[in-house]
């Protein structure tokens, strides 16, 4: 067996855990798949025989791939200086198994990544989900360990809040309803009081597809990622008309579908009673992995 087969044969037996990395930190697969290819090509570069832990060293480089992803995807719009330290606050404790309880693993939880700092969602992932130490984590980051330790630290807090603020089910139906509402009777005013000031709006890579194909007949213009309230409030304005108000997996949403079939599904994060994140997902897999269930808007059970 020559040396490149085996490369191959281990980079292989790594490829789904790498890609799960991948998957949690930039909640995309395509961009997951385009971190670990990168790993691929950068693994081909350096002399591979001097690697004890090809895994580990896999992780490591897919890990740092993902967070210069997140910080080109979000250079303009992070407020936190990933050198400041501060004092942790709250217990070191995983919090992988609340979320579980909650029922947060999956669509919801990367949503709430979304609030996160690049720094933050990395450090966060690595640990919390993945169990690896801080020191590996402070050399990703390329960070004091004491940094990386409170990076996560701050994530475990900012996902608490956004946590508690998603039990209040009958508060988001209602965000989400009226939001709706005023999609369909092209209500701009209406949908920039709903909408956060720096909401976002991301499509997945089948609903830019249908969208663009579609936009002769007025389809909405959907794009991977589109900032600000005025800009997603225009997306949405006149349109909507037969998106349905839903549970997706235990949260608010909507959705439209075909003799009972979603064709796409509306995915909304609520912080403060205004909406923060929409998530637009087309994707026949991802749809499928989705639990919807749409309401009955006479007496708000789910049918």
């Amino acid at each position: 067996m020559t040396e490149q087969h085996y490369l191959t044969q281990q980079f292989e037996a790594s490829r789904q855990h790498l890609h799960k990395v991948a998957y949690r930190m930039l909640g995309s697969g395509s961009e997951a798949e385009d971190a670990v290819q990168e790993a691929w090509i950068r693994l081909n570069r350096v002399e591979a025989a001097s690697i004890e832990n090809l895994t580990g060293w896999l992780t490591t480089v897919v890990a740092r791939v993902c967070l210069d992803m997140l910080r080109a995807r979000k250079s303009n719009h992070d407020t936190i200086d990933d050198n400041v330290v501060e004092i942790a606050t709250d217990a070191a404790d995983n919090i992988e198994a609340e979320l579980l309880q909650l029922d947060l693993i999956g669509p919801a939880l990367l949503l709430l990544l979304d609030m996160l700092t690049p720094a933050e969602r990395v450090a966060f992932v690595l640990h919390d989900v993945f169990e690896l130490s801080f020191a590996e984590i402070a050399a990703i980051l390329e960070l004091p360990e004491a940094s990386a330790r409170q990076h996560a630290s701050r994530a475990r807090r900012r996902i608490r809040g956004a946590t508690t603020a998603e039990q209040d089910a009958a508060r988001q139906q209602s965000v989400v309803a009226a939001f709706l509402l005023a999609a369909r009777e092209g209500n701009f005013d209406a949908l920039l009081r709903l909408l956060h000031p720096d909401v976002v709006l991301r499509a997945d890579a089948t609903a830019i597809k249908i969208s663009t194909a579609n936009k002769a007949k007025g389809a909405p213009e959907f794009a991977p990622e589109i900032r600000g309230a005025d800009k997603v409030a225009a997306t949405f304005k006149g349109r909507a008309a037969g998106a349905q108000l839903a549970m997706i997996n235990g949260l608010a949403g909507g959705t439209w579908g075909v003799n009972g079939k979603a064709m796409v599904a509306f995915c909304f994060t609520v912080a403060d009673g205004k909406i923060a994140t929409v998530n637009i997902v087309m994707d026949r897999a991802a749809l499928d992995s989705l639990d919807i269930q749409l309401i009955n808007t006479k007496n708000g059970v789910t049918a």
